[in-house]
């Protein structure tokens, strides 16, 4: 057994302090050192002290006390202290009773006391000698930043402990806000409960508040846009501690703190998805999904995975992501049956064969051209890639017996001004006409845009933002509908757990939001003030662009299904002897015509598209 430099010192100091403790003890029972009685028992102490330290001593390394990094000392090691203590001292009075002599019992008492007090007060002051020799030399290198705390409960509780136990030297936890006002004016930890929501504008001006962390885990996500609301139209930044759902762990912690997203201001509660349903639709099958690199791709193919598919494909054109979620997906599910096609859904012959192979029993066909501006000025790839990379997709599904194709839609498929959006019109009206003719249940899923992925205004916004501006705006009055790549994956798997067979899904997606306040508000959460440290330019409607978006057909009304979120447009009678004469003709405008040409063909297709001849 080899000890460091350090533990040797600790054993020492040990040694010193548990004689101190004796002699103490012998002093105080007996009053005075000229004391008979005293004398006598001195000497006791003075020819077995060697015996007894190192009994102790022995129960402390038992105990791990020269195992433990001091400076994170924790009410944990204050316990394993008292026990060692306790034990140490039953171990004295055992070898005592060996030697055949004792103390009083009154000393024993003393001692263990005396030993617990003194062995954990050296090891806190070592604790409490780091913090402020760290927060001297820190302190010097970093501005303190002062925090206001959102939420007086357990959880911003131990938010502000684990900061004034490990943080201090960086934040320094100045006020609490609650909106529950019999808190007002109590005290924890040593820090006030100054005032509820409607006070932090004052309260954060009062403290000179440089950081606001909302630690609020249990609230629902109305109640905290509101106060990210309040809060971002203050000068100081805003944190927040994720819900308790998002905590992998369940652990309450600084480290799970993460910056105020543009998410958190939209108010709206993530979708919850009857897990049993999914698992029994997707439990042991096969199942492929198309686009599987891109946004909405990828995370159908993460939230798959979680439900024991026999086997999960990915088809891609594009082997950068398609590579990059293949190695995320084998970390993440070591036993996960995963095979990654390189292939494009227009390849009619390529898609049967991996399809033949395969045996595939659910498709998510979610590859597709998607930006409204590259469309409008390549239309014939719209049609070429969305139209008949789908139907390609749904002739080999329905000669291969694959039970349920989900196919993600748009809101622009509804009324639609661009080419895009007519695309997916025409893909919608293909799934509802095969869904007549064939055994596989084929359904469609149309939801708004989805906050982040590749190439959507967040990001566009946040680069613009970080270049120091302009933040580009097409008009001042564009709404969009938006929601979460997780909120849009789980709709279209449990559309698919729901699915007869020729529905279009539509998730209930709450109030549309202003873009130019979506700006504003992306620019205030980076720290800068819209218009002044960064400027917002409207640079007018783009090609195709509508100022608000739909969500269903004048024609189609919608029914609600069990789940509260989502509804099932009412079908519409699409005659597939006519729809495919029209595809055929289509096709052949795109070999034969210009791009005008092309439109007026989507034009007898799809009679609500609406665009400038």
């Amino acid at each position: 057994m080899r000890f460091g430099k350090k533990t040797m010192l600790m054993i020492f100091i040990d040694f010193l302090i548990i004689n101190i403790s004796a002699l103490l003890s012998l002093l105080l029972r007996f009053e005075s050192i000229t004391n008979p009685q005293f004398l006598d028992y001195f000497e006791v102490y003075k020819s077995t002290f060697l015996f007894i330290s190192f009994s102790k001593i022995v129960v402390f390394y038992l105990f791990g006390l020269y195992k433990s990094i001091w400076k994170y000392a924790s009410i944990d090691e204050m316990l394993k202290i008292m026990g060692a203590g306790v034990v140490a001292n039953i171990a004295a009075i055992a070898v005592l009773s060996f030697l055949q002599t004792s103390l009083p019992r009154s000393v024993y008492v003393m001692m263990t006391v005396f030993d617990i007090g003194f062995i954990g007060g050296f090891r806190f002051l070592l604790r409490t000698a780091n913090e402020k020799l760290t927060h001297k030399v820190k302190s010097n290198e970093d501005k303190i930043t002062r925090v206001m705390i959102v939420g007086a409960g357990d959880a911003g509780a131990m938010i502000l402990k684990e900061f004034k136990n490990h943080y201090s030297y960086i934040y320094k936890p100045v006020v609490f806000v609650d909106d529950d006002k019999s808190k007002k004016g109590k005290v924890i930890y040593g820090v006030p409960v100054a005032g509820t929501r409607e006070d932090i504008p004052a309260l954060t001006e009062k403290y000179n508040i440089d950081e606001i962390v909302i630690a609020m885990p249990s609230a629902p996500k109305s109640e905290l846009s509101k106060i990210v609301e309040i809060g971002k139209n203050t000068k100081a930044r805003l944190k927040i501690l994720p819900g308790m759902y998002e905590l992998t762990d369940g652990v309450v912690s600084v480290s799970a703190i993460r910056d105020v997203q543009i998410e958190d201001l939209l108010g709206r509660e993530e979708i919850k998805t009857d897990l049993s349903e999914i698992s029994k639709y997707l439990n042991g099958k096969i199942v492929l999904v198309t686009g599987g690199g891109g946004s909405i791709g990828s995370e159908l193919a993460r939230q798959i995975s979680i439900q024991n598919p026999k086997k999960l494909i990915i088809l891609d054109i594009y082997e950068n992501n398609a590579y990059m979620l293949e190695n995320e997906l084998r970390k993440r599910f070591p036993n996960l049956n995963l095979i990654v096609y390189i292939a494009s859904i227009r390849d009619e012959q390529r898609i049967r064969e991996i399809l033949r192979r395969e045996k595939v029993d659910v498709i998510f066909h979610a590859a597709a051209h998607k930006h409204v501006p590259l469309m409008e000025t390549s239309p014939k790839e719209a049609i070429k890639n969305n139209v008949f990379g789908t139907v390609n997709l749904a002739k080999a599904a329905s000669e291969n017996c694959v039970e349920k194709f989900v196919m993600i839609s748009t809101d622009k498929a509804v009324n639609p001004t661009n080419i895009m959006g007519a695309s997916k019109r025409i893909c919608e009206m293909v799934i509802q006409a095969f869904n007549e003719r064939h055994d596989t249940d084929f359904v469609a899923v149309r939801f708004g845009n989805v906050l982040g992925s590749n190439g959507s205004v967040i990001p566009i916004f946040k680069k613009q933002i970080k270049e120091g501006g302009p933040v580009t705006v097409t008009h001042k009055d564009v709404v969009r509908y938006f929601m979460t790549i997780p909120e849009a994956v789980s709709l279209v798997i449990q559309a698919g757990a729901m699915a007869k067979g020729g529905e279009i899904f539509i998730l209930d997606m709450g109030e549309p939001v202003k873009i130019i306040k979506l700006a504003e508000d992306l620019i205030k959460l980076s720290g800068f003030e819209p218009y002044t440290e960064i400027p917002i330019k409207i640079t007018g409607l783009r090609p195709g662009e509508k100022l608000y978006e739909e969500l269903i057909l004048d024609e189609e009304g919608v029914t609600a299904t069990k789940h509260k979120k989502i509804f099932v447009a009412k079908p519409t009678n699409i005659d597939y002897e006519e729809l495919e004469n029209s595809l055929k003709e289509l096709r052949k405008a795109i070999n034969d015509l210009g791009d005008e040409e092309v439109r007026s063909y989507v034009k007898r297709i799809v009679k609500t598209y609406n665009f400038e001849e």
